[in-house]
């Protein structure tokens, strides 16, 4: 019979992609992990992985254990917590999903303040490219909350944070002025961008609207990192659109709104039944949301 352990490992190697990173995050040796992955497969009878030179993929076993090797082991978490929520330890372990931009802006400082009112609560963060994909995951089972752009259809419960403004950064100096604190995107038709890569689930909001505006933008450099943008723009390699919680408060350049506004509904959803732990961190993040950092605020007047 597979154990809960094993489980926890093939889960890990899945959401890294990789067996070395998946070793690094449970801190176990690369060869004990590969000896956990080796013993279930032996109780299976069969491959969960096909190995390739930088990454892994799923088999078709694979895929099929997947749902039910989450429903395991989020089964187990829960009891664990129920339990200690009973005898009064308030420990436990809280399972967030988000999306990059998401963990990057709003989830800091409302941690910082989970951590203080639960400090015996370790937190697991779970970070997604794309909106899809973090839906995906949370209806699978991977978390107990999902942080991010609400869902459409979602079947469990929505709490809505609120709506999030994106802004336009610009560099330091040279093109468009935008001292009245708003600029039209058709202002920046022939500028070179700093874009995300095309499977970044930012990319698709300046193309939207771009095409609303009436121009392709072109791209001066495309980056992974959801963080390195605004130090691009900095940089003076261009403009870039990117939502009001990413931009540092060191950022060099100018901020500006896009005319006309672009904005998206965040909200943090979890499964029909959430359970204590997760309610209080839904009700949590509900009052310490801050949607619009107050440098950026100060900054666009």
């Amino acid at each position: 019979m597979p154990t809960l352990r094993q489980f926890e490992a093939f889960l890990t190697v899945v959401d890294e992609g990789s067996f070395t990173r998946a070793a690094q995050q449970r801190q176990v040796s690369q060869p004990g992990l590969s000896q956990q992955i080796a013993a279930l497969e032996s109780e299976l009878g069969a491959s969960l992985f096909h190995r390739l030179p930088r990454t892994v993929t799923l088999t078709p076993t694979g895929r099929a254990l997947l749902p039910h090797a989450r429903a395991a082991v989020d089964a187990a978490a829960r009891g664990t917590t129920a339990a200690r929520a009973v005898v009064g330890t308030g420990a436990g372990e809280l399972r967030i999903g988000t999306v990059y931009s998401t963990g990057l802006g709003l989830l800091p400082g409302v941690l910082t303040q989970w951590r203080t009112e639960h400090p015996d609560v370790t937190v697991r963060l779970y970070e997604h490219r794309t909106t899809e994909g973090l839906t995906a995951a949370t209806a699978a089972g991977q978390a107990d909350v999902a942080v991010g752009p609400t869902p459409p259809g979602w079947r469990g419960r929505v709490r809505v944070l609120g709506t999030e403004e994106f802004v336009v950064l610009l560099p330091p100096t040279g093109g468009p002025d935008a001292r009245s604190g708003e600029i039209a995107l058709e202002r920046l038709a022939e500028v070179a961008w700093v874009q995300y890569a095309a499977d970044h689930g930012l990319a698709g909001e300046l193309d939207r609207a771009a095409r609303d505006a009436g121009f392709h933008p072109r791209a001066a450099v495309r980056t992974e990192q959801t963080a390195m943008a605004p130090l691009l723009v900095a940089a003076g390699l261009g403009p870039a659109l990117v939502p009001a919680g990413i931009v540092p408060s060191s950022f060099g350049g100018r901020i500006a709104r896009p005319v006309p506004a672009i904005t998206r509904e965040l909200a943090a959803t979890t499964g029909a039944e959430p359970d204590a732990l997760t309610s209080r961190f839904v009700a949590l993040v509900s009052r310490r949301a801050v949607l619009m950092p107050p440098h950026v605020a100060a900054r666009l007047g």
